[in-house]
């Protein structure tokens, strides 16, 4: 009877295997690349045989999730057979017998290369070591600089995994859409995959904030036939326009994701009735001539512009200055007849598919269409040397090196001119001494000042699109430590902190020097334990910053310093310390001691099940103040290096960087609390001043909702006003109806709450 259960159930996943791999030859036999069937087809061959009866969490043959990577790699990013052979084959040395070594000899050097490079990146990725994840992305960039399709075919794995994350247990979905938001989403804008970056960050969305998400979507599926309407009716003249002019057109309704409506609520502080830019109108045409396509956009852009009136500020030209990611396109933003504003984006076919494909798609565009895939795209280029040069140099911290990264991966982009009129891509924001940087280590270390527009200005001086820029050097200028907080580019904040520490480690060993001969002049022994106690007395961070301070000589080591190293210092106060509970009000239903050990995580213990917070344990784990959690809000937790845990918001910038670079420490975390504990919350206020205003406000919040007002600070200018109110509730919904009562007084604009 077994015998043949098995036997139904292997017939069925041959079904289910062969169905997917058909699926996947028909999507390449209908793509532009040379057919090569034969490599493909033997690379199935061995990745099913090396990973048969192995099943994922899902409870599908693992060799699903291979040709569905392949899948994506080919029908959504466009390579061909060598980066499918890849995909098929990129979990095989990782999880089974066989070597990087067996691969070449089957299937050549390049798949086993490009299978090394993937095998490098997933290892010990749930690994005990505390920054797997920023090692990891060290690899990831270091192998993408030798062939940019590893990573490529790392995103396409990440978006099947994304796609498929129902199956692992919450803290595993918070540390992956954690990192995937946090990495990989940035990738793959930077990669010019703007379809795959989105699907990413819609899917981290909805596993983090799956409330939020669900209700985004409801409401765009209920405003879905109004949006219709709106864009047939400002889409009809313009048809009809292009039409006349003869042009072969495509006009796309574009929708904003749930997630970019989502960060522009929570950036903006607005509902989502508040935002007006949600639609967008795509016009893809296919010109007669390539060489014509931007004169083309241009031309549509002047016959839409006599239809409808243009917005003066919000012209974007990326046809002449492609993005540095590839994109290219004309946006146009009209006011319709129905007084709203909407934006039109007008690209060519070509310009569209590589806005979707990224730079895989330039490939088609190329003279011989045999070539698979090229990587001589400047631009790119240019930002694979930028993070070649901070590998070469990378911070002692992993969570500097994400962000170093990061400030690279998010950055859009300004056009500077050099003094000879040559054109560099710089990132918005960056300074003259990113500009320094950019162009060579000397120059920035050594500037003291630049030339804007033939004007002088500082080093901090920020750029604009267009500038003229011309740097000023001296050889007495040496970096200073200011710098790094005006600096904004990877690479210059990179340089300085390698220069500083270099500096800084000469500083370090002049301090070692004086404290050793301050302990043999007064006969004390010389060890790590002494030198930690007048870190802990000098209250420094670490040895290090105490060892350089003595170098600078802003600390000077004197009797109080061989009291304490004699044990003649008493404080009380150190002895010991008690902690109450995190940010609570007054509370009247507990007058007992709210003092509470923090709990400590044992060692078998299971991260995979929720911890629940109630009224009576919340005194047991840490509430850190960069987020302020309080119930309702989506948490997790964190166990810190002393093993006790951490709750953090899960949109928490520091929760991200945690979910990030130590996603095996990640917990679920749910609140159980039954309002017997208050909690401080700030709303912000705005509005029309008059008379009598402080006096509705304290009524709505005193009176009718019976909250104690901790504070309330109101400024008044010209007849608006401004103000905070702080206040003690029990959670998040006692704030939304506060928020909602508040939007009901007269002449007060906005209500909403600071993070």
């Amino acid at each position: 009877m077994e015998d043949e259960k098995d036997k139904v159930r292997e017939d069925s996943d041959d079904q289910l295997i062969n169905g997917a791999f058909q699926h996947l030859l028909d999507c390449y036999l209908a793509s532009r690349h040379r057919k090569k069937v034969d490599i493909i087809t033997k690379a199935f061959n061995f990745a099913r045989q090396a990973h048969k009866g192995v099943r994922r969490l899902s409870g599908e043959p693992y060799i699903m999730h291979p040709i569905a990577v392949a899948q994506i790699a080919c029908e959504e990013v466009g390579l061909g057979s060598t980066s499918i052979c890849a995909a098929l084959l990129h979990d095989v040395v990782e999880d089974t017998d066989y070597t990087t070594e067996d691969i070449e000899n089957i299937f050549g050097p390049k798949i086993a290369q490009i299978v090394d490079g993937l095998t490098k990146i997933s290892g010990g990725i749930f690994g005990e070591q505390a920054s797997a994840q920023a090692e990891n992305f060290k690899k990831l960039l270091l192998t993408m600089s030798d062939d940019i399709r590893v990573i490529l075919i790392k995103i396409c794995d990440r978006l099947h995994n994304m796609r498929t994350l129902e199956s692992q247990p919450a803290n595993k979905q918070y540390k992956i859409a954690g990192e995937t938001l946090y990495i990989y989403a940035p990738l793959s804008n930077r990669l010019g995959l703007y379809k795959i970056k989105s699907e990413l960050e819609n899917l981290s969305f909805q596993y983090e904030h799956p409330d939020e998400y669900n209700s985004i979507k409801s409401k765009l599926a209920s405003t879905e036939a109004s949006r219709h309407e709106l864009f047939d009716q400002f889409t009809a003249p313009i048809e009809e326009s292009l039409r006349q002019m003869g042009i072969k057109y495509e006009i796309k309704e574009r929708v904003k994701s749930p997630y970019s409506i989502w960060n522009k609520m929570q950036n903006k502080h607005v509902t989502f009735d508040e935002i007006y830019d949600i639609l967008a109108v795509r016009i893809i045409f296919t010109p007669d001539k390539r060489e014509e396509e931007v004169n083309e956009c241009f031309n549509i852009y002047v016959a839409i512009s006599k239809i409808y009136k243009s917005h003066p500020d919000r012209l974007r030209d990326w046809l002449n200055h492609p993005k540095a990611n590839g994109y290219q396109a004309l946006h146009v933003t009209l006011m319709s007849k129905q007084g709203r504003w909407i934006e039109v984006q007008i690209r060519s076919d070509r310009m569209d598919e590589i806005a979707e494909q990224g730079f895989a798609a330039h490939w088609k565009y190329k003279d011989g269409m045999e070539k698979e895939f090229t990587e001589d795209e400047s631009e790119l280029n240019e930002w694979l040397r930028t993070i070649k040069e901070i590998l070469d140099d990378p911070q002692p911290d992993a969570m500097d090196f994400l962000d170093a990264i990061k400030l690279n991966l998010f950055a859009s982009e300004i056009f500077v001119f050099t003094p000879k009129g040559e054109i560099k891509t710089m990132p918005t924001g960056c300074t003259a001494l990113d500009f320094a940087f950019s162009i060579h280590t000397f120059l920035g270390s050594h500037c003291i000042g630049a030339k804007v527009n033939h004007k002088l200005v500082p080093l901090s001086h920020k750029l604009k699109s267009g500038d003229q820029v011309e740097i000023l050097t001296s050889k007495a200028q040496h970096v200073q430590a200011s710098w790094i907080n005006f600096v904004s580019t990877a690479k210059a904040k990179a340089k300085i902190q390698a220069i500083l520490r270099r500096n800084g480690r000469e500083i370090q060993k002049r301090g070692e020097d004086i404290l050793d001969e301050f302990l043999k002049k007064n006969d004390i022994e010389s060890t790590t334990a002494v030198a930690d106690k007048l870190t802990i007395f000098h209250e420094q961070r670490n040895r290090e910053e105490f060892l350089q301070a003595l170098g600078e000589k802003t600390i000077l080591l004197g009797e109080k310093d061989l009291d304490e190293l004699q044990g003649k210092n008493s404080d009380d106060n150190k002895k010991g310390w008690r902690r109450l509970v995190p940010f609570l009000g007054k509370n009247k239903a507990k007058k007992e001691d709210t003092t509470q050990e923090f709990f400590i995580v044992p060692e078998k213990f299971n991260r995979k099940k929720p911890i629940f917070i109630n009224d009576d344990n919340i005194g047991q784990y840490k509430f850190r103040h960069c987020c302020h959690p309080i119930p309702g809000d989506d948490i997790l937790g964190f166990i810190d290096n002393k093993h006790r845990i951490e709750i953090h918001k899960r949109d928490c910038p520091v929760a991200a960087k945690l979910k990030t670079s130590y996603g095996n420490r990640i917990l679920d975390a749910k609140w159980d609390m039954h309002k017997r504990l208050f909690f401080d919350a700030t709303i912000h206020i705005e509005g029309i001043d008059r008379m009598g205003m402080v006096m509705d406000i304290s009524k709505v919040i005193s009176s009718q909702m019976n909250v104690n007002i901790h504070k309330l600070t109101i400024t008044s200018e010209e007849g608006v006003f401004d103000g905070d109110i702080e206040i003690r509730v029990h959670d998040r919904e006692d704030v939304k109806t506060i928020i909602d009562q508040l939007k009901t007084i007269e002449d007060l604009q906005e209500a909403t709450q600071i993070m």
